[in-house]
């Protein structure tokens, strides 16, 4: 039930056919955890604070850093030396005390990750790193929770939304994040940002897009993520969107599973 003050709030929502009182509603209810207060979880949490999400959960166990600031806009220069979960937490009850903040201020890790995803009913993975990205895919996949997952380079990105424990309208098994990307790139072929640099902006575009993604998924409006890559070239200033189906021969889903729990990550 949305109060007086939450129908204020979210007015520009609820007058839209596609969202709505149930579509509002929806989003107060929805437990969502955000991997990384940073470059793009922060416009994450912002955006879904803003939307109403009941119940946002943040998982870092950085500390807020001056060379941070430039597109974490979550983050203001006094929080530098902060806990980042705690100074998201503060700047999202600025923006919307009605939603709940749940901080994890821990690494996420192969003997975490079930216990923390398994309390939320979709993971936004914002995580900078390869290993991270593995580790939360295949721990959505064990709990059962729909990921929506981003991917930020130095002039590209992309974006796109697993749920690998379910099946498509052919019965088929969706597919994994493994099915997009079967390897990581070897260790030291992928500069880290400090090394390579970060568009500030585009990380904001991205989280946005993380954010509206996650939005779709919670309220069920428009075509899903699901099978599909979206692809952001910021030099050209263009989109594209490639699908993508599951391989038989993948380890998670696929038709002879190597992988049936999260020790390969330990």
């Amino acid at each position: 039930m949305l109060s007086s003050e939450e129908l204020e709030r979210y007015a520009r929502h609820i007058v839209l056919r596609e969202v709505g009182g149930p579509g509002q509603a929806a989003l107060k209810t929805a437990r969502v955890l955000v991997v990384g207060a940073g470059g793009l979880g922060a416009p994450v949490l912002m955006y879904l604070a803003a939307a109403g999400v009941g119940l946002l959960g943040v998982v870092d166990d950085d500390e807020v850093s001056l060379s941070n600031l430039q597109r974490q806009i979550i983050h203001g220069t006094p929080d530098v030396g902060r806990p980042k979960v705690d100074s998201a937490a503060t700047r999202i009850k600025e923006l919307n005390p009605h939603v709940i903040v749940r901080t994890h201020a821990v690494r996420l890790t192969a003997d975490n990750a079930l216990d923390l995803i398994r309390d939320y009913d979709i993971v936004v993975d914002g995580s900078d790193n390869f290993s991270t990205r593995y580790l939360v895919s295949d721990a959505c996949y064990f709990a059962k929770v729909t990921l929506v997952a981003g991917a930020l380079g130095v002039f590209d990105a992309s974006l796109t939304t697993i749920r690998a424990h379910e099946k498509n309208a052919a019965g088929v098994l969706n597919p994994t994040y493994r099915c997009l990307f079967p390897e990581p790139p070897p260790p030291g072929t992928v500069p880290t940002c400090e090394e390579a640099g970060v568009l500030g902006a585009l990380a904001g575009v991205l989280g946005s897009m993380m954010a509206l993604e996650a939005i779709r998924e919670i309220v069920g409006f428009g075509e899903s993520l699901v099978g599909r890559l979206v692809m952001i070239d910021a030099r050209a200033m263009r989109f594209e969107t490639l699908r993508y189906a599951r391989d038989p021969a993948n380890p998670l889903n696929g038709d002879n599973p190597a992988i049936v729990d999260l020790s390969i990550h330990r």
